[in-house]
């Protein structure tokens, strides 16, 4: 006999191998869910397992319901096979790779024999809809390596017998639905009834098993919610999202261009570099109060630092290369192994540390072309860097001051939620065991000193130490991975730093690797779609536009000088603007008075200054703000209290007041 427990201390037994996960559910009281709560599958000992599963020993039993995390993975998974059977059954010869679930949804990798778009996916909707209503039983089989290599090499699916072939097991699972059987560990839905809300999205290509020397397969994007509600909210977030695509804001707006000239390199135009520059004119400014000094170093050195910083052995596939005077240089993916050059050109004491070095600094790495989207993933980037070297007793309190300043930046400047993960060591990391123990330690000590909530994501650290990672989260509810803090026993050994301590000895300093914005060029790309382009006042690109009434196009013959008494006070009011620090545009094109405030509200231009005959006479302007709409007249005086209420990390503590003009 086997004995089983569930979270409420009820427990039961059964005989070994002749009870079901779904029979223990039931008799601990656990299988009585319907709709979302309805049960999808059980774990055993925190093992999931389909509810048809024969279970061999006892242990602790719980239920999965569909709207965990658990089961709308479980979902979407089943999503994939029931969109593949579909496709089978529509196009017979078709061949499938892989169709795993991912964030949000789920995907399928298949071999077609004819070229699908967009306008099939109601086909196959409709046909997978037919297949869900026949509630087909969803079965588990298993089967030897070599059975199972033969059944798939009869059916001619290459694919599942490339990936069975590089199997070191024994045996494998495979899943079967009415005549539809995929190769899969599962777990599953019961039936095919279970998958009721589900949209197919979009179409792309994508290479086998991400090897662009391998055949273009067609990728299809799915999603699948326990409740039509929550599906019915995702697609509201996928077509609001569309609006806000940083590629096409970025195109509207003027901000950056991308060309086929340059894949991977986005060019950024006037507009695009005002908001960069600005962005960098704070982070210098945040720096410094803090006790940062900035340092650059060269774009390629010699491949013999890379080969002792590590990244030949565990990052040469992301690497560009060159040769000079016959030697081989390679450009640089990451800042730290320069700024390692920089500590040791001077003999540093237990006083001198910590040390803080900054380093905007430009990096290449090499990304496939399929990946490449827009300014989040790009093959050239300015990386906000920084690099602390400490003491081992310094270490907490320096990551607790690198998370204090994310959270200024990330929270009250932009305003976003974030939350945070843990990244463990990796399968290609450097270094010994103890090490990574002791350095993961050493994060969670920090992370738990200030009481903020973390999660582990295991296996997913830096080669050479352990991270902590930074998620924001945008006004749509999607997140992005920006801000990093990684710490490295690895490279100081390897390039031999050292400080003086206070016993007159040389000992090994840690260092911290550390971003804020990650990406300069992401991060704005991420602010384009959080704002839908309309930035705050302090980074917005234009954030005055003047709209004079009376232009020379419109200008009577018969008094030409009102015209030019008006551009005379445009011309002087954005002079004045300057002089305040502000990005001023003149809109003085031979349009209607209408059309330019539209095109105005259009490009997101924080205020608008409308000028005629009165402002002229009076010395005043007529303003309007983008979300407000008309402001009213008001004194110059009036107009600038306005600007210096708003939101601005860059300004004085004390605005400056207004000079007499």
């Amino acid at each position: 006999m086997v004995k089983f427990e569930g979270s409420d201390g009820k427990s039961c037994e059964f005989r070994a191998d002749s009870v079901k996960m779904s029979e223990v559910l039931s008799e601990l009281g656990l299988l009585k869910g319907s709709g979302v709560k309805k049960v999808l599958a059980g774990k055993l000992d925190g093992e999931l397992l389909d509810l048809e599963r024969a279970l061999s020993r006892g242990g602790r039993i719980e239920a999965v319901s569909a709207e965990s995390e658990e089961g709308l993975d479980i979902m979407r998974h089943s999503c994939a096979h029931l969109m593949a059977q579909a496709i089978e059954k529509l196009w017979p010869g078709a061949k499938f790779g892989i169709g795993p679930c991912i964030k949000d949804g789920f995907y399928y990798d298949i071999d077609v024999p004819v070229t699908l778009t967009d306008q099939d996916l109601p086909a196959i909707e409709e046909e997978m809809r037919k297949l869900a209503g026949a509630a087909l039983k969803v079965e588990r089989v298993e089967m030897a390596k070599d059975e199972a290599l033969k059944f798939f090499g009869e059916r001619g699916d290459t694919y599942k017998v490339e990936l069975i072939s590089e199997l070191d097991v024994p045996g494998v699972s495979l899943y079967r639905q009415g005549d539809y059987v995929d190769l899969c560990r599962g777990p599953h839905v019961p039936d095919t009834s279970c998958l009721r809300n589900f949209k197919l999205l979009s179409i792309a290509g994508a290479y086998w098993r991400g090897d662009e020397k391998n055949v273009m397969l067609t990728r299809i994007y799915g999603t699948a919610f326990a409740a039509p509600d929550a599906l019915k909210e995702h697609l509201r977030r996928i077509e609001e999202a569309k609006l806000r695509d940083h590629r096409k804001l970025g195109r509207e707006l003027d901000l950056f261009s991308l060309h086929d000239e340059g894949q991977g390199f986005p060019f950024f135009h006037p507009k695009g570099m005002a908001i960069i520059n600005t962005l960098l004119d704070f982070w210098r400014k945040e720096h410094m109060k803090r006790g940062y000094e900035e340092i650059r170093t060269p774009l390629i050195l010699d491949r013999s630092l890379w080969l002792q910083s590590g990244h030949w052995d565990h990052y040469k596939e992301n690497m560009y290369f060159t040769e000079i005077d016959e030697k081989p240089f390679a450009v640089k993916p990451m800042n730290c192994p320069g700024g390692m050059l920089v500590y040791r050109t001077q003999i540093r004491s237990y006083r001198d540390l910590p040390l803080r070095m900054a380093e905007l600094g430009i990096v290449h790495r090499h990304e496939r072309s399929g990946a490449l989207h827009g300014l989040m993933r790009v093959r050239c980037f300015t990386q906000d860097d920084a690099h602390l070297y400490c003491t081992p007793e310094q270490v907490r309190k320096e990551v607790v001051g690198i998370m204090d300043l994310c959270d200024y930046i990330y929270r009250e400047v932009f305003g976003f939620s974030y939350h945070i993960e843990l990244s463990t060591r990796p399968e290609n990391s450097m270094g010994t065991a103890e090490q990574w123990a002791v350095a993961e330690d050493a994060l969670k000590g920090a992370l738990e000193s200030t009481g903020v909530k973390y999660r582990i994501n295991e296996g997913d650290g830096a080669f050479y130490g352990p991270k902590i990672d930074f998620h924001l989260e945008d006004c749509i509810g999607r997140t992005w991975q920006c801000g990093t803090i990684q710490l490295d026993f690895q490279m100081p050994e390897r390039f031999e730093l050292a400080y003086v301590g206070a016993d007159g000895k040389e000992h090994r300093p840690i260092m911290l690797h550390r971003t804020v914005l990650g990406s300069i060029e992401r991060f704005l790309g991420i602010l384009i779609e959080n704002y839908a382009g309309a930035f705050p006042f302090w980074i917005a690109p234009v954030q005055v536009k003047l709209i004079p009434i009376q232009t020379q196009g419109n200008a009577s013959p018969e008094n030409p000088e009102k015209t030019e008494s008006h551009e005379a006070y445009v011309r002087d009011l954005a002079a004045t603007f300057k002089s305040w620090g502000l990005r001023v545009e003149i809109d003085n094109r031979d349009e209607k008075l209408g059309r330019r405030i539209r095109d105005a509200q259009l490009q997101k231009v924080p205020y608008m200054i409308v000028i005629g005959d009165r402002e002229v006479e009076t010395k005043v302007v007529a303003v309007r703000e983008r979300s407000r709409g008309d402001l009213g007249s008001m004194s110059l005086e009036e107009f600038r209290s306005i600007l210096n209420a708003e939101f601005n990390p860059l300004k004085e503590t004390t605005p400056p007041k207004v000079a007499a003009d």
